[in-house]
């Protein structure tokens, strides 16, 4: 005997396991089911159901209601109608703006001051109108929550350091962005992101996908030194989107990759294999690519490093040395090898005593988009001068950015005048005054260009 079936309508369910089904959906389904019936109207309309969206959507708290005065659902819509163009980034862009501005808070609290208020629907409508571009979505989202920084010094967006170089990039806001525009051969529809006073240096985002550049990425320009034709210009790829460009220096900066010197953000990167620990000395290294000291065309690829030796606080008193000298193995991409020997470490014989930590930076050229090096120091002990012994530098790897010429002619391909800097230079180094490249109008924003390029020299 075939068994009797009553057909069960959803929304006849009791109403727990029904608003547990609805819990399942997103805010989309929820607008859906609220046309399908009566009842269906009413419980997709339930507080807890848009409490959860307003949560994962918007970072909204329960204080951020009570202080609105309204219902979940009610908020949820006041949110939807100013900031529902973003939904897909505001939650990720939010999070990495209130991570930053937490880790800012405890370690550069003056870089909070800098911030400057989220903008406005109209003013990014009206900078398009004046650019005659459209800004992408992710870019937007980031400016409603904060506007850049005021020009302020340090920048938001890294700093770097040498004996005689500086660089330290602000997060321009959009009208300063706007400014600097540019609409010339070899930078059509680009947008500067960052500025430095000191080196003139900005990152740019490409609008439109013109002259090679892939639409929305970000790069450093970088003029081509070999040719004649001053819109030749080569790019440092920074990143494929806003998003991906502004989320992953956030990261870098809240999990401690980049570390805080003076109050300022360097874009220095650590690899944790990067440490090396010979009895009681641990030797550990950090670096980081320079693109305003590079150039793709001649290749001349600039790095800087930072090492760090420390002698853990539990050796002896006996155990204190002094570094007399130090080798260096320099191995390029193309496989040659250069061996480099001398005393000190950027003309200092730091003294090492249970404890104590010593810092330096120096820096090094390669005609080779990636390589290598480690070594050791010579020390000997303070207690007994011919006690002599090595410590090791542990390995560490140098890789400049992607990069790509912005098409060209084969004319301007063809023409090649010899300047400054080509050459193959594989050392450690210092620096000297060079002499200067003509960046004039490339920085944009109508500030300061470039005040000089700078070479390595021997040691």
């Amino acid at each position: 005997m075939a068994a009797a079936f009553t057909e069960l309508r959803m929304d006849q369910l009791p109403t727990d396991p029904l608003l547990h089904i609805l819990s399942y959906l997103d805010f989309r389904d929820l607008m859906h089911c609220s046309f399908v019936s009566r009842r269906l109207n009413e419980l997709s309309k339930h507080n807890p159901l848009w409490k959860s969206q307003c949560c994962k959507h918007w970072l909204l708290t329960d204080d951020d209601r009570l202080q609105s005065g309204v219902s979940w659902f009610c908020l949820f819509k006041q949110y939807y109608t100013d900031l529902g163009r973003y939904i897909q980034y505001y939650a990720v862009l939010k999070r990495a703006w209130e991570q930053l501005k937490s880790f800012l808070q405890q370690r550069c609290p003056r870089m909070i001051a800098s911030l400057k208020e989220g903008t406005t629907e109209v003013e990014l409508n009206d900078i398009e109108a004046q650019i005659g571009c459209k800004l992408p979505d992710d870019y937007r989202c980031s400016y409603r929550i904060h506007n850049g920084q005021k020009l302020v010094i340090p920048g938001l967006m890294g700093s770097m350091s040498l004996s005689n170089h500086y660089r330290s990039e602000v997060l321009l806001d959009v009208e300063t962005a706007a400014g600097g525009f540019q609409q010339r051969k070899g930078m059509r529809r680009c947008l500067p992101l960052t500025f430095c006073f000191h080196t003139g240096l900005s990152q740019y985002m490409a609008l439109e996908p013109a002259e090679g550049r892939q639409m929305f990425e970000s790069f450093y320009p970088c003029p081509d030194q070999t040719a004649q034709d001053p819109s030749a210009i080569d790019m440092f790829i920074t990143g494929s989107c806003f998003l991906e460009w502004f989320t992953t220096y956030v990261h870098n900066v809240v999990t401690g990759e980049y570390p805080i010197i003076r109050d300022q953000i360097f874009r220095y990167v650590h690899d944790k294999s990067c440490v090396a620990t010979t009895g009681d000395i641990t030797v550990s290294v950090s670096t980081s690519f320079l693109p305003e000291l590079s150039s793709v065309h001649p290749p001349h690829f600039f790095f800087t490093y930072r090492i760090r030796i420390e002698m853990s606080s539990s050796a002896s008193p006996e155990a204190a040395c002094q570094l007399d000298s130090r080798y260096w193995k320099i191995t390029t991409s193309d496989g040659n090898v250069e061996e480099v020997q001398g005393p000190g470490v950027v003309g200092e014989f730091p003294v090492m005593t249970p404890g104590k930590v010593h810092e330096y930076a120096s820096c090094t050229t390669f005609s080779t988009s990636s390589e290598y090096m480690e070594g050791h120091y010579t020390f000997h002990r303070l207690a007994s001068k011919e006690e002599v012994f090595h410590v090791a530098i542990p390995r560490f790897h140098m890789v400049c950015p992607p990069f790509r010429p912005v098409a060209r002619t084969q004319k301007a391909l063809a023409s090649y005048t010899p300047r400054f800097g080509d050459h193959d230079d594989d050392h450690d180094g210092e620096y000297c005054d060079g002499d200067g490249d003509d960046f004039d109008d490339l920085r944009g924003i109508n500030m300061a260009t470039l005040e000089g390029a700078w070479c390595p020299r021997h040691i």
